[in-house]
């Protein structure tokens, strides 16, 4: 038996396993920067950038004909994006042939690049439009054996006062509310299993000429399901084309329909720009 277990703990030690009665490594020294993606030690794709929505009134400050893509509002220093020549208020209309339609769009087609391959970018600057080309880089990240928590300093348990939660809101430019996307308890207390729930309608806005109400869930765009406020606008926007499209919604637990009438944007009120961005997912 004792043969047994001298030999087990050296072939563990061959393969490169520590014997059960060592410590794991101290920490570093310096600070270490970890990035998490649902619990799992992650890198990905970036060029280095801050990103904002644009509504109309944003689009026209730009001098763009629509809106549509997504404005730099920040370059990280030594960034893809910088030795590429992307700059703040620079809009990037499309990523390698794709037309870009939102930040979380956007955002998933950066991350799903591989890092060291060229994109193509058309942006436009100042009103004028041009073609970029940008190499994206993969994210460095830390390698570490045993649990996180081995790296991680003691801490005192700390009480911490109850918070409220934040919840992400959008505005969708076509329609002219203001949206947010339902929890798995909000969506049973309004009796549907997903969808966006409208937080306020804008004044002759599309939405409020088609009886479109704050407290109203849109589940479909055009027969089209939405469940995020970014896919309300962006359906919305594909819609628009048809001057007249079909929103379905959930009111007061009862199914109904709308039709709202699009006039070539003349009619268009977006919801306020939301100054939220997501620093640096790009």
């Amino acid at each position: 038996m004792q043969r047994l277990f001298s030999f087990a703990v050296l072939f563990a030690a061959g393969l490169g396993a520590q014997p059960p009665d060592l410590q794991p490594p101290p920490p570093p020294a310096s600070p270490q920067t970890y990035e998490f993606h649902t619990g799992v030690l992650a890198g990905g794709s970036y060029l280095g950038v801050n990103l904002a929505e644009i509504d109309s009134t944003r689009a026209r400050e730009l001098k763009l004909r629509e809106a549509t893509g997504v404005e730099i509002t920040r370059v990280e220093e030594g960034s893809p994006a910088e030795r590429a020549g992307l700059k703040p208020n620079d809009v990037v209309l499309e990523y390698n042939g794709q037309r870009v339609e939102g930040m979380e769009q956007f955002g998933r087609l950066v991350r799903e690049t591989p890092g060291g391959r060229e994109v193509k970018l058309v942006i436009s600057r100042s009103g004028a439009t041009q073609t970029v080309l940008a190499t994206v880089a993969a994210r460095k990240v830390k390698a570490f054996g045993g649990n996180i928590k081995d790296f991680m300093p003691d801490m005192p348990d700390i009480r911490m006062p109850a918070m409220p939660q934040v919840f992400s809101v959008w505005g969708s430019p076509v329609l002219g509310v203001e949206a947010e996307a339902l929890g798995p308890q909000l969506a049973a207390f309004f009796g549907v299993k997903d969808g966006v729930l409208v937080r306020s309608v804008l004044k002759d806005s599309a939405a409020e000429k088609a009886g479109i109400k704050a407290g109203d869930v849109i589940t479909k765009v055009d027969g089209e399901a939405v469940t995020t406020p970014n896919e309300l606008s962006g359906a919305a926007h594909a819609a628009r084309s048809k001057r007249t499209f079909t929103v379905d919604l959930m009111r007061d637990h009862k199914i109904m329909s709308v039709n709202v009438a699009v006039d070539d944007g003349r009619n268009e009120r977006a919801a306020p720009r939301v100054p939220v961005v997501r620093n640096d997912f790009n």
